[in-house]
């Protein structure tokens, strides 16, 4: 999985945002077994013509190889999105209301690269998802596992909203079950979901109908929302350890093995692990959200300052004010941002 963003130095100024969806990789295998083994969950065929029946984001480039299909969505929705997110403070892991921040929607084009199988291959053990992208949505964004940071909070149990002075009122989760990655100054910006996305399934759904492919996930194991054939909602307790189940769908009447995102705020809202064999070259973790921190000690010494100087002008301002650090300090704006780096 190819994945690059553009990040600039100013923004690694800001006191570097941990985001709150980023860490080390959870992709290690786990040995647990599935009670998802009969014949229908190992059976399913080239998934091919299904693909390319579903109703992809025209965004998404799909191209077909023998074994593999390619998928490289930008990431972002064909839906609304929230014009202002709740983000975390500085140094903050996982926000609460009293952690957070507000910022405009900085949602930009990623690029993605996804290699998975055509034939997707059920196996008795899982393997855990990472943190970073667990599937591509017809949305053409994609999906994430449940947790943020830490591993261990859940993203839709942990959601809230705040107004800041300005009377601007933000979600850290918006209600298609989403946010992008936090950033300053235009970086950042990965539009991810954590559980079942409401606008995603009403373009493809009725209200008391079945669910309809609305992803698939990298082992080539199809995702759907929160409805069984029957149009009845499937309950979270039906799925295994990864939230999967066989059962029929409109595309497969005879059933077939499929992930299942069942519009909860707990663990279960998205999928825990793979339930097929996946090629853990596609399992990788969030990129790190800022980029290294500029040499401040190098910086003040071409500025002939100290460095406890430097950072004492910007005052922990975020984003960093460079007009009233270098009026501070007594040089020019210019002089500054020659020192640090920063175009």
């Amino acid at each position: 999985m190819k994945i690059k963003t553009s990040f600039s130095i100013t923004a690694a100024l800001s006191i570097i945002f941990l985001s709150a969806c980023s860490s080390s990789s959870e992709s290690s295998d786990s040995t647990t077994a599935s009670s998802s083994t009969d014949a229908a969950a190992l059976s399913l065929t080239d998934t091919t013509d299904v693909v390319k029946a579903a109703s992809w984001n025209p965004t998404i480039k799909i191209s077909y190889s023998d074994g593999s299909i390619n998928f490289q969505p930008d990431g972002i929705p064909n839906h609304e999105r929230d014009a202002y997110y709740a983000v975390p403070n500085a140094g903050v892991v996982v926000p609460d209301a009293s952690t957070a921040n507000i910022i405009k929607d900085p949602t930009s084009a990623q690029t993605y690269s996804f290699d998975i199988p055509s034939v997707p291959t059920f196996s008795s053990t899982t393997t855990k998802t990472s943190l970073g992208s667990i599937g591509v949505m017809i949305s053409g964004a994609v999906l994430y596992n449940p947790f943020e940071g830490d591993g261990t909070t859940v993203a839709m149990a942990n959601n809230f909203t705040i107004t800041n002075e300005a009377g601007i009122t933000a979600s850290f989760v918006d209600k298609c079950a989403g946010h992008p990655t936090p950033g300053m100054n235009g970086t950042g910006g990965a539009y991810h979901y954590h559980g079942l996305p409401n606008c995603v399934t009403t373009k493809v759904d009725t209200t008391t109908g079945p669910s309809h492919i609305i992803g698939i996930a990298l082992d080539g194991y199809f995702i759907y929302g929160a409805n069984d054939i029957n149009g009845k909602a499937v309950p979270a307790n039906s799925l295994d350890e990864c939230n999967g189940i066989t059962s029929p769908t409109p595309e497969y009447p005879k059933g077939v093995y499929h992930y299942v995102l069942p519009g909860t705020a707990d663990a279960t809202s998205s999928i825990g692990c793979f339930h097929g064999k996946v090629d853990e070259s596609q399992i990788q973790a969030m990129p790190n959200m800022m980029p290294p921190m500029p040499d401040l000690a190098a910086a003040a010494k071409k500025l002939g300052i100290t460095e406890t100087q430097l950072k004492d002008a910007f005052n922990n301002t975020l984003p960093p004010d460079f007009p009233s650090a270098a009026k501070k300090l007594g040089i020019t704006e210019a002089a500054l941002k020659a020192a640090l780096g920063v175009k």
